[in-house]
């Protein structure tokens, strides 16, 4: 894809709302890295201080929810960028200047406990804030159906070019309908609906902020949780992902925020859940590669696969819709990614 020019009135814009002067120090503005979304971040230095520009183009993006649950994110205790001026109509916000330290690339085995425990508590935060939450739209079951569809018709028939017939269109609602009722079934609370090692930034006092929070919802208990313990970047062992959930829901059930449930049917939620949103990513990525152009979330198809085929496989004995869908996925489409270049690591 060709890279767009920063806009012409962005940088005059930002220096009025900051009343920086002409004729002093010189700006410096250089493209920071950007997400999955049509939004283009740049890093406005002046005179050595630093500022974060976001070009958010309104046909596209969500600008007025982003204003509006940060400011939801930032009265719960939650570290989000501060906003020192925003024009909707054009889609320019400036922003507080987070840094470059992504969470992802500081999780290594002897750290990841520590870092975990501080984005737990940013999970018990945004959990509490319920009461505002409450003018959040809800993860129901249209937009969880709707995320579900784009497995078929990105990943399975655009990406590995496989035509799904009745059945097995059948077959797939079949799971999805299950999946769906777990995610209603589950207390709702605030939902990122992205809350991973890329979204969570560490600052210099160690607390941990959050990012690309504009698509947050009201919604299923363990979203979040399984976004953050199955990170579709990073991969940690089955028993201490366990661990780590369990641990989470003791802390929720003490806290009065979640009613007292039982291993099994907590790690059903998560395990679910998790499904739910693999089956998900694995349609989004096949998008982002074939609509947009951006083909590095190719590269991550293979970890989201094996979620997604261990959860299925897990539960097959006692869910024949998890069985049927395991046992098609491995006979039908896995010979197909084997044949991709990223799906060699499978």
């Amino acid at each position: 894809m060709t890279s767009r020019p920063i806009p012409d009135d962005l940088l005059p814009w930002a220096l009025t709302a900051l009343d920086i002067p002409a004729g002093g120090p010189p700006p410096v503005v250089d493209m920071v890295a950007g997400d999955a979304s049509n939004r283009r971040y740049f890093r406005l230095v002046v005179d050595g201080n630093s500022w974060i520009l976001a070009e958010a183009p309104p046909a596209t993006e969500k600008n007025e929810a982003f204003v509006a649950i940060r400011e939801l994110l930032w009265a719960a205790g939650v570290v989000v960028p501060a906003l020192y001026a925003v024009d909707l109509k054009r889609g320019f916000l400036l922003l507080e200047d987070l840094g470059d330290s992504l969470l992802l690339p500081l999780l290594r085995a002897d750290t990841v406990d520590h870092y975990y425990a501080s984005a737990f508590d940013v999970l018990h935060k945004m959990a509490a804030s319920l009461p505002g939450a409450g003018s959040l739209a809800c993860y129901d079951s249209v937009l969880l159906e709707e995320e579900l569809s784009r497995f078929g018709a990105w990943f399975a028939e655009q990406l590995l070019g496989y035509s799904l017939d009745a059945a097995e269109q059948a077959m797939l609602r079949r799971l999805f309908g299950k999946l769906v009722d777990n995610a209603l079934e589950q207390p709702q609370v605030f939902v990122h609906r992205d809350f991973h090692s890329r979204n969570l930034m560490l600052q210099a006092d160690g607390a941990l902020a959050v990012i690309d929070f504009q698509d947050a919802v009201l919604g299923p208990f363990s979203y979040d949780l399984v976004s953050l313990l199955r990170d579709c970047y990073i991969r940690w062992d089955a028993p201490r992902v366990r661990g780590w959930a369990l641990a989470y829901r003791d802390r929720m059930c003490a806290a009065g925020l979640l009613a007292d449930i039982d291993d099994a049917h907590f790690l059903r939620w998560f395990d679910w859940m998790g499904l739910q949103r693999h089956i998900k990513v694995l349609g989004t990525f096949a998008r982002l590669y074939l609509r947009d152009g951006k083909s590095a979330y190719l590269d991550d198809l293979p970890l989201v696969i094996s979620y997604v085929l261990e959860v299925a496989r897990h539960y097959a004995p006692q869910e024949p819709a998890f069985a049927e869908f395991a046992n098609w996925f491995e006979a039908r489409l896995l010979p197909l990614i084997a044949a991709q270049v990223w799906g060699k690591s499978l």
